[in-house]
Order: C-alpha cells, then sequence, then structure tokens
C-alpha cells in the first residue's frame, strides 16, 4: 500500500532522525538529516534548502539555493543506522520558480513516463533490471606520479588454491565456473540472503539470487519489476543496501562492471515491457517469439540507438573491459529468442502474454538508473513511432560466426570515447517530450569525456611496462 504524506509524519514520530536522499547526475546517492520531530507535512510542500554548487554535474556557485522534496511513497527504515533512522527519496526543486530542476535525475525519469502516455503506445512501462556485483574480501588501490596499481581478492578467487594460508580448504571457484555451485564453494549464500531480507523489509521485492559466472565472489539478486520510477528508486536503495550488508561482513561491494581480467565482468540486464491498461503492448500469440508489431519496432528503435544508449547505460571506461567478445558480453546489436550472445534478447520461459519482454543485455550496474531507463525507453518508442525495421532475429551464436557473417552485425562501441562521440551526433530521440533536456546531455557528455574517458587516457597503464619498458 502506497505510503501518504500523513503515513510517514507518524513513522517519523518512530525514530530520531529523517534522511533526505537524492541521486546526482552520474548515479551517487547523497544525503543529509533532519531531526524527526521537524518532519511535518509542511516540508512535504515546502522541502528543505541544500547548497546545488557542491553536487556534481549540478548547479554553479552563484545559483547554489536549491530544495529537496520528500517524496512520501519512498520512506523505509534505514536498517543500519545505530540511531533509528527514516530514509525518503526527495525530488530536486529550484527555490525561485519552484519549479522541477531540469538536472534531477529522477524528474528526467517521471518525464519519461508522462511522455510514454503522451504518445498514446502504452500507458506504462515495466522494467527488471538483473544487476551483478562482486563481493570481495579486500580491495586496494593507488594512483600517483610515479606508480598505478589495484589489487582485489576474495577467499573464492581460483588464485588463492594454491596459496599458504593457516588452512587452505580448496574448492575455490575456477574462471567461468561461478554459475552455480552450493556451499561450501559458493560462501556467500547467507550474505545474499540477508541482503534480500533487508531489501524486502525496505519495500523492495526480489525474484531470486544467485552466485554468478566469475570466481571471486561474484553474484546477482533481482528485483521484481515494476513501473520505470519505482524500480529506478528500488535500484538506489539496493546499491545502498548491498555495500552496507557486505561492510557488515567484513566484505566490499563493487558495482564496477570488469574488476577481474580473463573473467566474466557485471552486468545489468534489462526486461522492459510496455502495457496499456492490462493488455502487454508487446505480447502477439502469431509473432516471432510472440512479438507484435510495436515490441519489433521497438526492438529496432534499441538497435539503431545502442551506441547513444550505452553512453549513458554502460557510462564508464571500464564497461568496455565488460563489452568484448569472449565473456557473455552482448557485442553484437542483434535480437533473438532465448540466444544471450545477442544484445536483444527475447526471454521464452513462458508462453503467457504476462511474460513478454525485451531483454537490454549491453547495460551494466555503474549506470544512473533514473537516467539509463529512460534512455532506453526513448530509444524504444522512437523506433515504434518511427517504425524501425530490426531487421532478421539471429538465431545462432553470434560469438562463433564465420568472419564474413561477424562483420556484418553492428556492435557495441569500443570505448567510452566513442560512446560518448555516439551520443553527441545521436541524441535528438531523448529530447523528444522534453524528457532529456539539452543542458542534461551536453553536462553529461563534458563530465564524462573530459574527466573520466581523457584521465584515464592520460595515464600510463601497468600492462604498457610489460609491453614497451625495455624497448
Amino acid at each position: 500500500m502506497s505510503k501518504t504524506v500523513t503515513d510517514v509524519v507518524k513513522m517519523a514520530q518512530e525514530v530520531k532522525m529523517v534522511d533526505l536522499r537524492f541521486t546526482d547526475m552520474f548515479g551517487a546517492w547523497q544525503h543529509f538529516s533532519i531531526p524527526a520531530r521537524t518532519l511535518t507535512e509542511e516540508t512535504f510542500e515546502e522541502g528543505v534548502g541544500f547548497d546545488g554548487s557542491s553536487i556534481r554535474g549540478f548547479q554553479a556557485i552563484q545559483e547554489s539555493d536549491m530544495i529537496l522534496v520528500p517524496d512520501p511513497t519512498t520512506a523505509f527504515v534505514d536498517p543500519f543506522l545505530e540511531v533509528p533512522t527514516l530514509g525518503i527519496i526527495c525530488d530536486i526543486y529550484d527555490p525561485l520558480t519552484r519549479q522541477p530542476y531540469t538536472r534531477d535525475p529522477r524528474y528526467v525519469a517521471k518525464k519519461a513516463e508522462a511522455y510514454l502516455k503522451q504518445t498514446g503506445i502504452a500507458d506504462v512501462s515495466y522494467w527488471g533490471p538483473e544487476a551483478e556485483f562482486f563481493l570481495f574480501n579486500d580491495v586496494r588501490y593507488t594512483v600517483a606520479t610515479n606508480e598505478s596499481s589495484y589489487r582485489v581478492d576474495s577467499v573464492e578467487g581460483w588464485w588463492n588454491s594454491g596459496q599458504e594460508r593457516a588452512a587452505n580448504f580448496g574448492a575455490q571457484i575456477q574462471a567461468k565456473r561461478g554459475y552455480f555451485p552450493v556451499p561450501p564453494a559458493d560462501t556467500l549464500q547467507d550474505v545474499r540472503s540477508r541482503i534480500v531480507l533487508a531489501l524486502e523489509a525496505a519495500g523492495v521485492e526480489v525474484e531470486v539470487h544467485h552466485h554468478e559466472v566469475a570466481t571471486a565472489g561474484q553474484t546477482e539478486i533481482d528485483v521484481l519489476y515494476g513501473p520505470l520510477v519505482a524500480i529506478a528508486d528500488s535500484m538506489m536503495i539496493y546499491k545502498y543496501i548491498v555495500k552496507n550488508i557486505a561492510r557488515q561482513h567484513g566484505l566490499t561491494a563493487t558495482f564496477m562492471p570488469k574488476p577481474l581480467f580473463s573473467d566474466n565482468g557485471s552486468g545489468m540486464h534489462t526486461h522492459q515491457s510496455l502495457w496499456k491498461g492490462d493488455q502487454n503492448v508487446f505480447f502477439e500469440e502469431t509473432g516471432y517469439a510472440q512479438l507484435s508489431e510495436t515490441a519489433m519496432y521497438y526492438i529496432g528503435g534499441l538497435l539503431q540507438h545502442a551506441a547513444a544508449i550505452l553512453a549513458i547505460a554502460a557510462p564508464t571506461t571500464n564497461s568496455y573491459r565488460r563489452l568484448v567478445p569472449g565473456f557473455e558480453a552482448p557485442v553484437n546489436l542483434a535480437y533473438s529468442q532465448r540466444n544471450r550472445s545477442a544484445a536483444c534478447r527475447i526471454p521464452m520461459y513462458s508462453k503467457s502474454p504476462k511474460s513478454k519482454r525485451i531483454e537490454f543485455r549491453p547495460p551494466d550496474p555503474s549506470t544512473n538508473p533514473y537516467l539509463a531507463f529512460p534512455a532506453m525507453l526513448m530509444a524504444g518508442l522512437d523506433g515504434v513511432l518511427t517504425r524501425v525495421d530490426p531487421g532478421a532475429p539471429m538465431d545462432k551464436d553470434l560469438y562463433d560466426l564465420p568472419p564474413e557473417e561477424a562483420k556484418a552485425i553492428k556492435q557495441v562501441p569500443g570505448s567510452l570515447a566513442d560512446a560518448l562521440d555516439a551520443l553527441e551526433e545521436d541524441h535528438e530521440f531523448l529530447l523528444q517530450g522534453d524528457v532529456f533536456t539539452p543542458d542534461v546531455v551536453e553536462t553529461w557528455i563534458t563530465y564524462k569525456r573530459y574527466n573520466e574517458a581523457k584521465q584515464v587516457s592520460l595515464r600510463p597503464h601497468p600492462y604498457e611496462f610489460v609491453l614497451y619498458y625495455d624497448v
């Protein structure tokens, strides 16, 4: 049952603090707290002020005053803090105009939901992200003028099978063999279960949890599908709970897509469907894989705009260490039923019209869900509105095609720089309905290009010393 303002004010009477949370442009949760006694019904109208100039991608210092307005439907009791605290996700407003802030990612997500209704194609979109992550026992990294290094470790890591330890019990998981052995090889069953219980207590419903393919603690926990903004909210709560449960168990969680060389990276395969009333717009009994014409055009839009989408949905330089052939990475811009080597997969577990959906596989969990889901939705809707033909399905192993066939299939960008170039050239579809505004796109490209892609390209890589030190 959705919580009202009155409900949340009553909840606040049972705690000591209220934590107001919002997301910066690049997907990091930010927060500050107020005494619980100060949360009143007026707070949900007037908001609470903060400094927007100190947040990445937000305001200049001469226009720094901003307002957070809590959304009562998102309130949950924080399970980790010693002082009883109520967490609430907030929307961001301009204090002078009292209008929503264009660079608030949650506002972009809300506008995407509104635009879908305006098109008349559907009333609601449903989203089911499958976020993968690693749980390590130790992580160390440094970057300086004269050195650069990283090291991660896990008791499950196959590299530990020969280590001299007080007791080495073996059963480490070999590379690409983590899907999915039972304990004791899988050392994280209870940790994942505790994450699931904490998620459900916070109102985030979970479908399944399991060990993933890679060695060294790769994990997947899938949340139950739901509307776009609600699932984006859930993913922010999800990351927060995963990281905190991990810390309680002496572990460190990372949603970095590719922390290990020569093993699988972490993706966020994203299931999506459109509904009008109680009808799944993507279902058609006689269509390919039971897909409707609308669904096929939607796939066409995803594939046509895939490079631009990935500048937002696979938004780190590290994302493109994952998006390479050979590690179950969906690099081929094709679609197919059941086929995990295609960028768009149509799951075939059930023949029920309610289950028909499209799974877009290139995104990863380093993204900001409030921007990634709208980017995919806008691409799909553009495909429907302009009737983009996705071509023929590729019902074969795309990783093992003859060279002449492989050349004919487009692939995802090879780097973040390439993806950002694609977004710069192809973003008109995002601007429809004022969902993304030019300042959002420009801020994203500029920050990612100069603060991330360029900074990585300027620094010597450790492997370059292997290749070139004695040239």
